[in-house]
């Protein structure tokens, strides 16, 4: 602990004439982050990994060796997103609901359920 008249050595950085690197007021950086993607309407998945994910489950499926065409996955990633998008957007309303920020595993159930949709479906 320093005495009275000495500056303490926490505050007694060398970098005096230096401007300090700015920062965002907590919140701030995730809000800017919520807006780009709001604004954004390309894909969010990485395609190849989301590929490689259809054609494994269609293989498990369905053993026949069928075939993907480019398009055909791309149309399929774009119905997933958008069906995943709607999902959240739901959900996050009913953790509003329940006055909660924070999305939870629940909340997603009771979107799923409220939709109709339950874990049998699957």
């Amino acid at each position: 602990m320093a005495r009275h008249g000495q500056p303490s050595p926490a505050r007694n950085n060398n970098n005096a004439g230096q401007q300090r690197k700015h920062r965002f007021r907590p919140g701030t950086r995730a809000l800017m982050e919520i807006r780009r993607y709001q604004k954004s309407t390309d894909l969010l998945l990485r395609k190849l990994p989301f590929a490689r994910l259809v054609k494994e489950l269609t293989m498990h499926y369905n053993n026949t060796g069928l075939r993907w065409q480019a398009d055909a996955l791309l149309a399929m990633q774009e119905a997933a997103e958008d069906y995943l998008v709607r999902l959240f957007e739901d959900a996050n309303l009913c953790a509003i609901h329940a006055r909660r920020v924070t999305l939870m595993v629940k909340d997603i159930q009771l979107t799923r359920r409220i939709r109709g949709l339950s874990e049998a479906t699957r």
